[in-house]
């Protein structure tokens, strides 16, 4: 195939590249680099199936000329991270709105098959047993933006769906509970790097709330081959499906599990979601996800555990390696 992948430049979308050329596809990335950067793409430079093209998913014109020279598209690009959703919500609304419907009408007018990546914010505060994909949205204040994102990627979802329905062409809909791996950054408050960092810097972990907060990490290493595969296949056209891992874990599990495999001598410090992220944060207190769905479309089985993930993550900022090992799966 050849692909675009929007937001090629980020931690996910560059190993999704290195997936997709590993398996010879060609790859074109749009990106912005307003959260992503070129050095996650840096191990793809001066491969002849590979282009980066610098631009906004805002760009109407750039992403139509893009997909109509491809047949698949990867909608990957959003803007991410609690910190940029609260800091700037209008800018992130019309980053997920009106891109997401940019790349799909494009999609549609050139008959390229897509796949839009969603996220498990859409489920909100419903802290169910094993979220399933039917699974009723329960959703804060519209005026408290902490929910925006979560807003937004349920119409970009819609969006995807009536396309896909209405043009007959296949649609797949994936939502991401808390990926994990190299490359990730803390910098717009992803925990499970955030933590690793100031472990290995010797830092106190900063824990948001009580830290009982219960949460499901997944392993990119195994989100990326089943994202490709469900393209591949016809039953999961036109719908939702959860991809993440299986082991469950508090927030304040999660700091002393980074200080155990880090060797760390950090303490755990706790800070109040008012000085983390201003009066009125909300926060949803678990969320696990039911991946019966993908197991059952493509056989989906995650095989890296979470002491995998986060040493994934120890090793590849200890050596500094921007490149590591592409899944093959």
């Amino acid at each position: 195939m050849k692909a675009v992948v929007t937001g090629g430049a980020g931690f996910i979308g560059s190993h999704l590249c290195d997936y997709l050329i590993a398996h010879g596809h060609q790859v074109v990335v749009l990106d912005d680099l307003s959260t992503g950067s070129e050095s996650n793409l840096e191990q793809l430079r001066g491969n002849p199936a590979f282009e980066l093209v610098k631009g906004t998913i805002l760009d109407k014109r750039l992403v139509s000329d893009l997909i109509g020279e491809s047949d698949t598209v990867f909608h990957l690009a959003a803007a991410v991270g609690v910190h940029n959703i609260v800091d700037k919500p209008l800018e992130s609304l019309r980053t997920n709105l009106h891109g997401t419907e940019n790349v799909v009408e494009a999609a549609a007018a050139h008959g390229a098959r897509f796949a839009v990546a969603s996220t498990s914010e859409v489920y909100g505060k419903n802290d169910s047993d094993g979220l399933t994909e039917d699974a009723d949205r329960i959703l804060g204040s519209p005026l408290k933006s902490r929910w925006s994102y979560a807003a937004a990627k349920g119409l970009d979802e819609l969006v995807a769906y009536v396309y896909g329905t209405e043009t007959g062409l296949p649609c797949v809909i994936t939502r991401f509970f808390n990926i994990v791996g190299p490359r990730q950054t803390g910098r717009y408050g992803m925990v499970v790097p955030r933590f690793v960092s100031q472990a290995l810097a010797g830092e106190p972990i900063t824990v948001y709330g009580t830290g009982d907060q219960r949460r499901c990490f997944g392993s990119v290493f195994d989100v990326i081959p089943a994202l490709v595969r469900l393209l591949d296949t016809p039953e999961a056209y036109n719908t939702a499906v959860n991809l993440g891992g299986k082991e469950e874990i508090s927030i304040r599990g999660l700091a002393d599990r980074v200080i155990e495999l880090t060797g760390s001598s950090s303490e755990v410090r706790f800070v109040s979601y008012s000085d983390a992220y201003g009066a009125g944060y909300e926060d949803m207190q678990r969320r696990m996800p039911d991946t019966g769905l993908a197991r059952e479309l493509i056989g989906y089985e995650p095989t890296r555990t979470l002491d995998d993930i986060i040493t994934s993550l120890v090793e590849h900022r200890r050596v500094g390696a921007p490149h590591p090992r592409v899944a093959v799966g």
